[in-house]
């Protein structure tokens, strides 16, 4: 890839240019307002993570796709 979006770091990827900065922050985003939804017809810190859990994996398991399709390879 010429200009890699994400650069890898340990078992997570970095942001390596302001596409990889979109990705993340568009993840960000989604996730606070997925919290936000969900806790506010929540009674308990419980009801909180079993609704947020199903969102916030598959986001972020998107997220990590799109890093490491658009990250250079390992040293």
């Amino acid at each position: 890839m010429k200009h890699p979006w994400f650069k890898p770091w340990g078992w997570i990827y970095l942001p390596a240019s302001w596409q990889g900065v979109v990705v993340v922050m568009l993840a960000l985003g989604f996730t606070v307002q997925v919290f936000l939804a969900v806790d506010r017809n929540s009674h308990s810190a419980s009801d909180t993570l079993f609704g947020v859990f199903p969102f916030f994996v598959s986001c972020w398991a998107v997220a990590y796709w799109v890093a490491a399709k658009t990250s250079r390879s390992a040293p």
